[in-house]
């Protein structure tokens, strides 16, 4: 479900460049106001072409794809106001996956970004384990223009068993922009995740999360971890599981899924962070039946919400739960309606 927070959402996205910039083809000027004199060039450059990452621009000042008045400059020089910085907008190749024809679930699509729902089973990234048939290969095959953007676009991702909304850049600019909204914090990302254990309220999750001291796959709460932070609240209680909402403040690796089993509320199916089957007494043969069969975590990114690089409209995504999540979540009832009749 697509969900434009403000109802004159254009269709054609305009270009948003910063005042005094000119725009011709890949080459790009600006003018060096004064006060910025006895500036580093590397900062007035960042201030001058916002929509580029500080990485990025300080590979072209270095390959001299950045001038200032055409001629080489180090990036800690001075700048003296008034002289005229010039871009060339260099975009070599950053990912060199293969695409493949893999069916993509978009759910919205502009010039500037893809937005996805991913389903289970579907990784992420190419690794030594998945060289092919992954996200990246097949957002190649939909727009080979990704291979000269980071990691073909994605600015965020999902575990493999875990499904639902991403969002993922088409231009370098709005990789910049999509990047520094969730390193501030400002994009809204909820979850849906069915849970072992009757919850009887919501609360936070404020518990650092860093590598496994022993097991270098696995995530774990430790105080000496980066700062993470999960809200949640009840959506649905049953007999022995609650389906929980969950929206994230920070993005840890595995964050929900460390999270619930730091609580004692361990994410249903979860391999990894789950333990063994719990069954609850008297459990209907329905019920028994799906949650013996459901093999990945019962966790669904369920709504994406961003400012739009390129007009900061608003822009809420929503992805439909799963199949296996429904079938899973119509068992729970049926098992508690059965409960109440005996």
């Amino acid at each position: 479900m697509i969900e434009p927070i403000s109802p004159d959402f254009p269709d054609d996205l305009p270009d948003d460049l910063p005042e005094d910039v000119s725009e011709e083809g890949t080459a790009r000027t600006a003018v060096v106001p004064g006060s910025s004199a006895g500036r580093r060039f590397d900062a007035v450059l960042a201030e001058l072409f916002p929509e580029y990452s500080r990485t990025r621009l300080s590979e072209w000042i270095k390959s001299g794809d950045a001038r200032l008045d055409g001629a080489l400059v180090r990036g800690r020089d001075p700048v003296r106001g008034g002289e005229i910085a010039s871009l060339d907008v260099v975009l070599d190749t950053q990912t060199h996956a293969l695409p493949e024809d893999i069916p993509l679930d978009v759910l919205y699509e502009d010039s500037e970004v893809f937005v996805l729902n991913k389903p289970a089973g579907l990784v992420v990234h190419p690794g030594a384990g998945n060289p092919r048939g992954t996200l990246v290969n097949a957002l190649l095959f939909r727009d080979p223009s990704l291979s000269t953007i980071p990691r073909a676009g994605i600015v965020h991702r999902l575990d493999k068993d875990t499904s639902g909304v991403m969002v993922v850049a088409r231009t370098l600019p709005a990789h910049t922009a999509l990047v520094e909204q969730l390193s501030s914090r400002e994009v809204h990302r909820q979850y849906l995740a069915i849970v072992v254990g009757s919850m009887v309220s919501g609360g936070t999750v404020n518990a650092p999360i860093d590598r496994h001291s022993r097991d270098r796959i696995r995530m774990s709460v430790r105080e000496e971890g980066r700062d993470a932070v999960t809200h949640y609240r009840l959506r649905e209680r049953f007999r022995a599981h609650t389906a929980l909402e969950c929206r994230l403040e920070t993005g840890r690796t595995h964050q929900i899924r460390v999270h619930m089993t730091h609580l004692k509320y361990p994410i249903v199916g979860d391999p990894m962070y789950g333990g063994p089957l719990k069954l609850p007494k008297h459990a209907t043969e329905e019920l028994i039946a799906a949650l013996r069969g459901f093999k990945r975590q019962a966790l669904h990114a369920e709504t994406l919400e961003f400012k739009h690089p390129a007009t900061g409209e608003p822009l809420r995504v929503s992805a439909p739960i799963p199949a296996d999540m429904l079938n899973l979540l119509a068992a729970l009832r049926s098992d508690g309606e059965a409960q109440k009749q005996r």
